[in-house]
């Protein structure tokens, strides 16, 4: 993973006025995202993998770990760092979501968290989708088809997947499976940070059915897949 991860780089002619975000040239955040994965992968089990959309410019953008921003860095994962210690809505979801699993050690020996692109994009010095504009999306595809392959190679069960985004993101990630037959199945939940901004007042809810869903897709790795 941190090879892949020293070497990403976007693809060339992207639409003007987006910029890409690649936290892991900065040499404290490279730092961070290798004591991340020495702490939390340093083994040869395979894991689940969960795809967000793509890296924010507060948590995974400037961490280098999906949904993870600097405060959960710190306090849930026990890395210290000297980021700005700003919260990200999805960061902080995601890692309440983990402590009703059990904590950071058990989800991350069973779960990959990791996005359909693996770096983040900004336009007008805001967060932007890798969906948001049909020409990103076109020069991205190969990059992205790139990215999922090398990072099945790390470990990666093929019975099931899960999408964080049912609106944009798993139709788009749904297609490409389909031509690609990455994973068996694909289960999609609400995006954290659409439950955060619209559904707050049902955090709860949302988060057991987080809870569930997680479960149902390791429930789902004990059968083997026939066709």
């Amino acid at each position: 993973m941190l090879q892949f991860l020293d070497r990403l780089r976007a693809p060339r002619g992207l639409p003007r006025g987006i910029e890409v975000m690649n936290p892991y040239r900065d040499p404290r955040v490279r730092g961070y995202v290798e004591r991340f994965f020495r702490t939390f992968y340093a083994d040869t089990a395979p894991r689940t993998f969960v795809f967000g959309i793509n890296p924010g410019r507060f948590g995974g953008g400037r961490t280098g770990i999906m949904f993870t921003d600097p405060v959960a860095l710190e306090d849930c994962c026990g890395i210290p760092n000297d980021l700005d210690k700003r919260r990200e809505i999805s960061s902080e979801f995601i890692y309440d979501f983990i402590g009703d699993c059990g904590g950071v050690k058990d989800f991350y020996s069973r779960f990959f968290l990791t996005a359909v692109s693996p770096l983040g994009f900004v336009r007008e010095g805001l967060n932007f989708n890798y969906y948001d504009d049909p020409r990103l999306l076109a020069r991205l595809k190969p990059f992205i088809v790139r990215a999922i392959e090398q990072q099945l190679e790390f470990g990666a069960r093929r019975e099931a997947a899960i999408v964080l985004g049912a609106g944009d993101n798993y139709p788009f990630l749904t297609a490409l499976n389909d031509e690609y037959q990455f994973f068996h199945r694909l289960l999609a939940l609400d995006h954290p940070r659409f439950i955060m901004q619209y559904r707050r007042k049902r955090l709860a809810e949302y988060r057991r059915k987080y809870v569930e869903a997680f479960k149902r897709v390791r429930e789902m790795e004990q059968i083997p897949f026939l066709n």
